[in-house]
C-alpha cells in the first residue's frame, strides 16, 4: 500500500514538473507576437541575440512567467495553511477577505505615494499588504470564535472583503486620474509589469515562507487530527497558530502586493492536489500545492493574454472561471457529507 502511494506521488510530481516546463516554454513563446521555440532557446542559452526578441523575452515575458509561477505557488500554499488553520475546506485568502485587506492598504499607500511623486519600493508594497492581511486575518479570527458554522464564517469573510473593496473604491474615486490609471490593472489582478527587482523580492519572501511552512509539516499533520491530539504530540498550539497566521499572511501579502487580488487559487488548488495525490499529508501536499499553484496560474495567465490578443483579460477573470466550479463542488460535497453523517 505504501509503495503504491509513493509511486502515485512520484507520477504526480513528475506530471506537475513536466506541465511546469511545458507552460513555461509556451508562456515565453506566446503573446501578441509569437517567437519560435529555437529563438527562445537560443536567447535563454545566450546563443542568439535578436534584439527585439531578446528584449521581449528578458524584459517582459520571462519576469511575468516567473512571477506567475512563484506567486501562484505562494498563494496556493497560503490557502492550504488557512484551510489547515480553520479546518475548513472553503477557507482561502480571497474568500476570507484577506486579499481584499491587503489590496486596501496597498492602494491607499500607492495613491499617497503617487500624489507626492514618490515611487514605492517592493519592500514598502509588501509591508503595506502584510499589515492589511494581518488586520483582516485577526478580524476573521474574531468572527471564527463567535460562529461555528462554515457558511457563517465564509459569509463573514465575504462581507469583510466587500467592506475593504468599498473603501478601496472610495479612495480611488478621490484619487487623481493618473493614479486611477496606475491602479486599474493592478486592482483587477495581473502578473504583467513585473521587473527583475520584483522577482528577487518575491523569490526571497515566498521561498522563506514556503520553507517555513514545509518545516511545520509534522505539527500541521498533527493539528489536522484535532487540537487535543496535537497538544498530546507536544505541539505548542499558541505558537503554532501564530506561525500559521504569519506565514499565510506573508504569502497572501506578497501576491497582492505584486499581482493584486487573484481569486479562487488558494481554495481550488489545494483540493485539486489532494484529489490528485490521494493524501492530505502536509509533507507531500505543501510542495505539490506549490507546483500545482504555479501550473494553474501560468496556465491562466497564458489564457488571459492570448485568448483575445492583443487585448488582455485580468488573470482573476480566468482563475474565477476555472476555480469557482471547484469551490462550488467542495461546498456541495461538504454539505452531502454532513447530511449523510
Amino acid at each position: 500500500m505504501e509503495k503504491r502511494r509513493m509511486l502515485r506521488a512520484l507520477i504526480c510530481f513528475s506530471g506537475l514538473i513536466l506541465l511546469t516546463g511545458l507552460l513555461f516554454c509556451l508562456s515565453l513563446m506566446s503573446g501578441s507576437s509569437t517567437i519560435p521555440p529555437g529563438t527562445v532557446f537560443g536567447i535563454l542559452t545566450g546563443q542568439k541575440t535578436d534584439p527585439a526578441a531578446y528584449r521581449i523575452i528578458t524584459d517582459i515575458r520571462l519576469p511575468r512567467t516567473l512571477s506567475a509561477l512563484i506567486l501562484g505557488g505562494g498563494l496556493s500554499v497560503s490557502g492550504f495553511l488557512l484551510q489547515s488553520f480553520f479546518r475548513n475546506p472553503i477557507a482561502g485568502p480571497f474568500v476570507l477577505g484577506i486579499s481584499s485587506g491587503a489590496k486596501l492598504t496597498v492602494a491607499l499607500l500607492m495613491i499617497a505615494a503617487l500624489q507626492h511623486g514618490f515611487v514605492m519600493s517592493s519592500g514598502m508594497m509588501i509591508a503595506a499588504a502584510f499589515v492589511g492581511s494581518v488586520l483582516c486575518m485577526l478580524t476573521v479570527l474574531l468572527f471564527s470564535g463567535r460562529v461555528k458554522n462554515m457558511a457563517q464564517l465564509v459569509i463573514s469573510g465575504v462581507m469583510i472583503g466587500y467592506i475593504c473593496n468599498a473603501l478601496t473604491d472610495l479612495a480611488v474615486t478621490f484619487a487623481d486620474d493618473a493614479n486611477i490609471v496606475n491602479l486599474h490593472n493592478w486592482s483587477k489582478g495581473s502578473f504583467s509589469g513585473t521587473d527583475w527587482q520584483d522577482i528577487r523580492a518575491m523569490t526571497i519572501l515566498v521561498s522563506v515562507s514556503v520553507i517555513g511552512a514545509f518545516l511545520l509539516s509534522k505539527p500541521i499533520g498533527a493539528y489536522q487530527l484535532g487540537e487535543a491530539y496535537a497538544e498530546n504530540m507536544g505541539v505548542n498550539i499558541r505558537i503554532f497558530r501564530l506561525l500559521l497566521i504569519l506565514l499565510s499572511s506573508a504569502l497572501s501579502a506578497c501576491v497582492t502586493a505584486f499581482a493584486g487580488p487573484v481569486s479562487f487559487v488558494g481554495i481550488a488548488v489545494p483540493h485539486l492536489m489532494k484529489g490528485m495525490f490521494g493524501t492530505a499529508k502536509p509533507l507531500i501536499l505543501i510542495p505539490a500545492v506549490f507546483l500545482g499553484g504555479g501550473v494553474f496560474c501560468m496556465g491562466c495567465d497564458l489564457i488571459a493574454r492570448t485568448l483575445f490578443a492583443p487585448q488582455e483579460l485580468s488573470v482573476s477573470t480566468v482563475t474565477a472561471v476555472f476555480g469557482a466550479p471547484v469551490v462550488i463542488f467542495i461546498m456541495l460535497h461538504h454539505a452531502k457529507e454532513r447530511s449523510a453523517s
